[in-house]
């Protein structure tokens, strides 16, 4: 009788086992050879012993397919590598460890789109670990590739990064295509932080450094918490961020944001640890970011800043930079504020014939600058001097005054960044009336044309030509009285060029 009923309650625990982890999520320390998984609408992936960490295709919003590793009992999945962030796949997309030992993407088509680059002995199978590396191993168990050996922008507890390798920020939140801040770990023992000549893969120019040049070794995100690098032999060198506490507690990540700071986050993995580091649920940053203030950090010849041209960086009270615009200006698209912003009024005329002094004034910014953006520079002067001197240049769009120094500025402007630490008075030049670049183009092309009115006689249409010496004669069909022809001639040539006319029978 005791058989009887429990054998019913095992297939009762058989198959809630078999709802509560589905089929495309295949929990196993090993994947072999020929195993495969497909880009559907429900995710595909391999998942760790623990389940803590998942591999496989991450949708990204309604748009294409990630190959990916997450966090994977969070609600966030949180993405902490990615292989073809710079090309999404589509939907039947395909990665396979083929029977050869290979680790392929393809897409539907057949197409390859990604491949494990692979040296040595062959491949046995493949493992996704609790630490949250892939792994592709041998069949003595060591590794042939790995994750954690060609990370993305992201670092975690028991990683290490030797040189030269690098984290390379993604585009922006949602676009995991490489973007325009790198961390590398360079070949002379210095740790750098650098923007990119994006969108080439080069570095431009660094904006915080370790300076342990000659000393550096090794960067370590260590099991207790903490990443630092290390020197030869090893040891702790410099700490980079301190104890995030214990990765038994907490689940833990460093990653080099899209914004070009690096910072250390935690989540608890169980929802009732209390922490004065976790102030509210999901991922807390720790204290130490890095650098401090990005807006004011970087400054360079090449290259818009911490923000697009034309735009400036403000840090916010939670310690994350802002991109905006100054008054008469406007991004030029509010979904990539990274491209920075454009004028929104016709800029000023160079024309001397054309002065248009009383068409424009300036809008007053305090704590705000353009380094490096001068291409006009004077001392000893007043406000007022600097106001005339900026409003006089058709070239000069912002004027900084500071301590008796006057300095113009061209677009586009670069390293904007608005501080406290600051001073003087930014002079931001726009147009006084409502003339905006909306306006129909050819109106701007008026002032180098001229408007003739002729007076046509002949009811059949008329033909212009234009007399070698300039001047307009009709053409031989002109019998129509009172037919009058307003035309506008640009004299860039024998042609007569027809930009606009009207005709009105008197």
């Amino acid at each position: 009788m005791a058989l009887a009923w429990q054998y019913p309650l095992f297939c009762l625990l058989l198959v809630l086992l078999l709802l509560y982890y589905p089929t495309s999520a295949q929990i196993s320390r090993n994947i072999s050879l020929g195993s495969f998984l497909r880009a559907e609408n429900t995710d595909s992936y391999w998942a760790s012993p623990s389940g803590d960490f998942a591999f496989g295709f991450h949708q990204i919003g309604t748009g294409g397919y990630l190959l990916a590793i997450w966090f994977d009992k969070i609600q966030e999945k949180t993405i902490v590598w990615s292989a073809n962030g710079n090309n999404m796949v589509p939907r039947g997309s395909k990665v396979e460890l083929t029977k050869d030992g290979h680790f392929v993407l393809n897409d539907p088509a057949g197409k390859e789109m990604w491949k494990a680059e692979l040296f040595g002995s062959r491949v046995a199978y493949a493992a996704m670990l609790d630490t949250g590396n892939f792994v592709l191993a041998t069949e003595d168990s060591r590794n042939s590739w790995e994750t954690f050996d060609h990370p993305t922008d992201t670092m975690l507890p028991t990683m290490t990064m030797s040189q030269p390798i690098k984290l390379v920020a993604r585009y922006s939140e949602a676009n995991y295509s490489n973007g325009r801040f790198q961390l590398t770990l360079q070949s002379d023992g210095n740790l750098v932080l650098e923007t990119r000549a994006f969108p080439l893969d080069l570095s431009n120019a660094a904006y915080w450094s370790s300076n342990t040049i000659g000393s550096g070794f090794q960067l370590v995100f260590d099991p207790s918490g903490s990443v630092y690098l290390t020197a030869k032999d090893r040891s702790p060198l410099k700490m980079i961020t301190s104890n995030g506490g214990s990765t038994k507690d907490f689940y833990q990540r460093a990653i080099l944001e899209h914004d070009g700071v690096f910072r250390h986050y935690i989540y608890p993995k169980n929802p009732t640890i209390s922490s004065a580091r976790r102030p509210s649920e999901g991922w807390s940053p720790m204290s130490t970011f890095i650098p401090s203030n990005i807006c004011t950090a970087i400054t360079q010849l090449a290259g818009a800043g911490a923000c697009g041209f034309n735009s400036y960086c403000k840090l916010g009270d939670d310690h994350r930079p802002s991109c905006l615009c100054p008054d008469g200006y406007t991004f030029i698209d509010p979904d990539d504020v990274m491209k920075g912003c454009k004028q929104n009024f016709l800029p000023q005329s160079c024309e001397e014939s054309l002065s248009e002094t009383d068409r424009f004034d300036f809008r007053y910014m305090p704590n705000t600058d353009w380094p490096l953006s001068d291409y006009e520079i004077f001392y000893g002067q007043t406000e007022d001097w600097c106001w005339e001197a900026c409003l006089g240049d058709c070239f000069c769009a912002v004027a900084i005054f500071r301590n008796g120094g006057c300095f113009k500025k061209r677009v586009p402007l670069s390293n904007g960044r608005m501080n406290s630490s600051i001073t003087g008075m930014a002079l931001i030049k726009i147009r006084k009336d409502n003339s905006t670049l909306s306006l129909n183009p050819s109106s701007a092309a008026l002032k180098k044309k001229d408007l003739f009115v002729l007076i046509l006689s002949g009811f059949q249409k008329a033909l212009l030509f234009q007399d070698p010496v300039g001047g307009l004669r009709p053409g031989p069909h002109c019998p129509a009285p009172h037919l009058r022809i307003s035309v506008e001639i640009s004299h860039n040539g024998p042609a007569v060029e027809h930009v606009g006319s009207t005709a009105t029978v008197d």
